[in-house]
């Protein structure tokens, strides 16, 4: 890994970075060069965000056969490979991976405890209060979260229409996964990890200008490494990683690839590109991939809600991603 010391972000000037990433922000509004060249653009960040999603929703199986291993120790072993997989991308690229300084390093180490750290814990532990039910409609009011706080991150205001996309896509993924049971416990659980995964992308948003998808990705699974590494020794002993099985490892492995490695950089690249708020919309794609997937898996057609939930969730990122039209948007 190529480790730049790099400019405080707090003053002028500094080291130029030798990959160079397009801006934060919703790119569809530059008209420079005649428009063209941004909607093309943007179509690739979303097809980028939609397969990171796809990834996401299509690991809930996978995840399902980590129920009995040591958790701390497992998620530690996850980030450290997928962190280790991206500084070997980085090095083989030529990409250079700065060093944060300043105030970077709590955006990061707030990505990686929020979105990776009590993200996950919030899971296991909102389980066992709440139905899968409650805490996948928390999951997916994040495109509200975000369509709401993205903009204001970035030095703009929330639209009409993003927030109309934002709803009817939180629509569509309640629809497919149900609203559920839960107690009291529960819903403070799912709470959490709504703002855990709305933390894991407005977070970033700083940070991504300078260090891009990739090296926010390696700060963050390294960041995730240390702070499970710490856990599981502290929680579930030196020894847990001795009760991993050769499925626990095939798991983790799998997740470590293609769920946090390719993922994470292809989701923060559809963020820098089209702005979290826009972006936010396509995490409605993970409901609909994990419910596609069970479907598959168990060899039948998917039930109703899943195609009246698919309908939706299209609908609102036709509204949200489409071009805007000459009139106000909010």
């Amino acid at each position: 890994m190529d480790l730049l010391p790099g400019p405080n972000p707090d003053q002028p000037g500094g080291m130029v970075e030798r990959t160079q990433y397009l801006p934060t922000g919703d790119i569809s509004d530059d008209t420079h060069d005649g428009g063209a060249r941004p909607r093309t653009t943007s179509v690739a960040a979303a097809a980028q965000g939609a397969l990171a999603m796809v990834f996401v929703g299509g690991s809930v199986a996978v995840s399902a056969l980590l129920h009995d291993a040591p958790m701390h120790t497992a998620q530690a072993a996850r980030y450290a490979v997928a962190c280790l997989l991206l500084v070997g991308w980085a090095r083989l690229r030529g990409i250079a991976v700065q060093r944060p300084v300043g105030r970077e390093w709590a955006w990061l180490t707030g990505i990686a405890a929020t979105g990776l750290v009590l993200f996950n814990i919030g899971l296991v532990e909102g389980s066992a209060h709440a139905e899968p039910a409650v805490l996948a409609v928390a999951v997916a009011s994040v495109p509200i979260a975000l369509g709401v706080l993205g903009p204001l991150l970035e030095g703009s205001r929330p639209t009409t229409r993003m927030l109309v996309a934002a709803a009817v896509v939180t629509a569509g993924a309640a629809v497919v996964h149900g609203f559920g049971r839960s107690d009291g416990v529960g819903l403070l659980w799912a709470l959490l990890v709504l703002v855990c995964e709305a933390g894991f992308t407005l977070l970033a948003v700083p940070v991504l200008r300078r260090h891009g998808p990739l090296g926010v990705s390696v700060w963050a699974t390294a960041i995730a490494a240390v702070a499970f590494g710490a856990l599981g020794v502290g929680v579930e002993g030196p020894t847990a990683v001795l009760r991993l099985t050769t499925t626990h490892l095939l798991a983790a492995a799998f997740l470590a690839v293609a769920v946090t490695a390719v993922a994470f950089v292809l989701w923060y690249g559809a963020v820098q590109r089209l702005g979290s708020a826009r972006a936010g919309l396509l995490t409605g794609v993970a409901p609909i991939s994990a419910a596609l997937a069970a479907a598959v898996l168990a060899v039948s057609l998917p039930a109703t809600a899943v195609w009246v939930g698919l309908a939706l969730v299209a609908s609102g990122l036709g509204i949200g991603l489409s071009r805007r039209g000459p009139g106000p948007t909010g």
